[in-house]
């Protein structure tokens, strides 16, 4: 085959992968995740209306690691590192370039109905999770789908198209994020970019997934945190702009006020960008955060579905507003509703904090993107390593994915590789509609759990024993299977 061959045979690989990831992410999986929050909204009788308090209060205690294996609080981190991303920079940046400032309100909403879902999964993952004998959990779609279904080829498949572009496809995605960061801040070569990044992941990913969780701990929250303490500062001295900002938001959300739409326009475009950055924000529904929820030791599956559920407000309610508040009190000064080019998109947040507080912020900017992406390559490979647990206990099959896993991160590092992404973008959509579907089948078994959970915090005389969740509780379907639940001690 000759290279101008080779070269159109891509580009019509290319195009035809475009195709199928824009009907994906742009129509079917967005009301898809919609109807999947209304649902288990609807399910779990508005879960996250009704138990707001758990939900916020799911952090406290969560780092009791005296059980053994991963902490509820790490299992969390490890979801968290996922969704916020650069993704919660960029993508947030693009919807309102797209959808005007009303976007942010739409996005409000999905997130509101997201907890719902991400609730759901995440309890699902801890139900039909299985003890390994290092006293470590691993759960997740592929195991209930498996377990819970009893349909273990599909569970494989799934486990299949998470490996591949979690494990091997999002490092170099997010390896080319940070050099091409530290190349624009700095001018950092790529070259010396690969180096550093294969230096701060190879350690961590060869050290397996009590690695990955022990880093993504620390770094997720603390990050996150930072973040948001920077654009809170610069809303308390910029007061007026700030009131401003939230009017356009309502105002734009219903074209209560002309200037205020996107280039695309109007409140249809408001709604449409809204609701797809809120949801492939904070990918409740969309399987990854359930591997890392199944990964958790606790001592009620609910608890897991709070803290879990909690991990969409941290991504959306909070990241995702804040760079959204912070390009709006910037102002005309960087962005203008219907006239930014959506070109901007990568570089519109670092451009606002920038005009704000000053030029010294675009280097403490570039190492937050740096970060983010880096938290991100942990915690997609810790999905990946659950669903290759779930396909094999052999070692030197973990060690490759592992191995892998770096040296893809430094062909990452050093070029862009359009078409494996856009693969993987397709890989993630065809798994997401799959859990999608065994959610649902499965939401009794959500329902019930629930139900055994407020049974027991209701309980007149509250005693430790009791609170510990049981596999034959009678508010199940069923007695769940073997694996996790069948004696206090592994909780």
């Amino acid at each position: 085959m000759t290279a101008l061959a080779h070269a159109s045979w891509l580009g019509q690989l290319d195009s035809a992968l475009a195709t199928v990831s824009d009907l994906l992410y742009s129509w079917v999986l967005m009301w898809l995740l919609v109807g999947a929050g209304i649902f288990f909204t609807i399910r779990t009788r508005g879960v996250q209306l009704r138990h707001t308090g758990a939900i916020a209060a799911s952090v406290v205690g969560s780092r009791d690691g005296r059980h053994g294996g991963i902490t509820s609080f790490q299992a969390f981190a490890v979801g968290l590192a996922c969704r916020v991303g650069t993704g919660n920079i960029v993508g947030v940046a693009l919807a309102l370039i797209m959808g005007g400032p009303g976007a942010v309100l739409w996005m409000w909403l999905v997130a509101i109905l997201g907890t719902a879902t991400a609730f759901s999964e995440a309890t699902l993952a801890q139900l039909f999770k299985v003890r390994r004998s290092d006293g470590t959990f691993r759960g997740g779609p592929a195991y209930y789908i498996s377990r819970g279904l009893r349909l273990p080829i599909l569970g494989a498949v799934f486990a299949v198209l998470f490996l591949i572009a979690n494990g091997l496809v999002m490092p170099m995605v997010q390896a080319n994020a940070i050099t091409a960061s530290l190349q624009g801040a700095g001018g950092l070569s790529p070259s010396l970019g690969a180096v550093l990044v294969v230096a701060l992941t190879a350690p961590v990913l060869l050290g397996g997934l009590r690695a990955m969780a022990r880093v993504a701990e620390y770094l997720a929250p603390l990050m996150a945190l930072a973040y948001l303490v920077l654009v809170l500062a610069i809303l308390i001295t910029h007061p007026v702009q700030a009131w401003e900002a939230l009017r356009s938001i309502i105002e734009g959300a219903f074209g209560m006020r002309q200037g205020l739409g996107g280039l695309a326009g109007g409140v249809t475009a408001a709604l449409l960008n809204g609701v797809r950055r809120g949801l492939f924000s904070n990918e409740a529904g969309l399987g990854g955060a359930a591997c890392a929820a199944g990964s958790a030791t606790v001592r009620h599956p609910v608890q897991q579905g709070f803290i879990q559920a909690f991990g969409v407000v941290v991504d959306t309610l909070f990241v995702c507003t804040a760079t959204a508040l912070a390009i709006l009190v910037a102002g005309a000064g960087v962005f203008r509703p219907g006239t930014t080019a959506k070109e901007t998109a990568g570089t519109l947040t670092q451009d606002a904090i920038a005009h704000l507080v000053g030029e010294w912020s675009r280097w403490p900017m570039a190492l937050l993107v740096v970060v983010l992406a880096y938290t991100t390559i942990i915690g997609a490979f810790s999905y990946a390593q659950v669903c290759l647990d779930y396909l094999t206990d052999r070692p030197w099959v973990s060690r490759a994915l592992q191995i892998g896993a770096v040296v893809c991160a430094g062909v990452g590092s050093v070029q862009q590789l359009t078409t494996v992404w856009t693969l993987a973008d397709v890989l993630l959509g065809a798994g997401a509609i799959i859990n999608l579907i065994a959610l649902v089948a499965l939401s009794r078994w959500v329902a019930g759990a629930l139900r055994d959970w407020e049974a027991l915090r209701g309980s007149s005389t509250p005693n430790e024993e009791r609170a510990i969740f049981r596999g034959d509780s009678e508010h199940l379907p069923a007695a769940l299977p073997a694996g996790a639940w069948e004696s206090p001690v592994s909780r």
